[in-house]
């Protein structure tokens, strides 16, 4: 079974950029060659920050989202900690756990559309 992981690298502005793959060594190359991704090209040299272990692409890639819809200083701490930032770990603010429940949920809420009718 092929495992997959979700990465996280530092870019020399010092903003992050999260990806996953299956071949963590080849994807380095890539980003170091300026290959692999439009956002990194620009932002070399990059250094691997994070990485977490998934079991499946589907679930790699639903984590890349989560964690893509965190707040910056949610994923610096994440980075820092060493590991995903649970309920438990200190300091996490009621604000910090509301936004990583919503980051981490699988329900996709959209906003209602409204339908305007238009006169013919």
């Amino acid at each position: 079974m092929q495992s997959w992981l979700v990465y996280i690298l530092r870019c020399r502005d010092g903003s992050l950029y999260t990806g996953i793959t299956n071949d963590l060594p080849k994807r380095l190359k890539a980003h170091a060659a300026g290959k692999a991704s439009r956002y990194t090209r620009s932002r070399l040299p990059v250094t691997l920050a994070y990485t977490e272990p998934q079991p499946t692409k589907s679930r790699a890639l639903k984590r890349e989202a989560a964690i893509k819809r965190l707040s910056r200083q949610a994923k610096v701490e994440m980075v820092s900690a060493g590991g995903p930032i649970r309920e438990s770990a200190m300091g996490t603010s009621r604000a910090m756990k509301t936004q990583l429940a919503q980051a981490t949920s699988t329900r996709h809420s959209r906003p209602a559309r409204s339908r305007r009718r238009t006169a013919r």
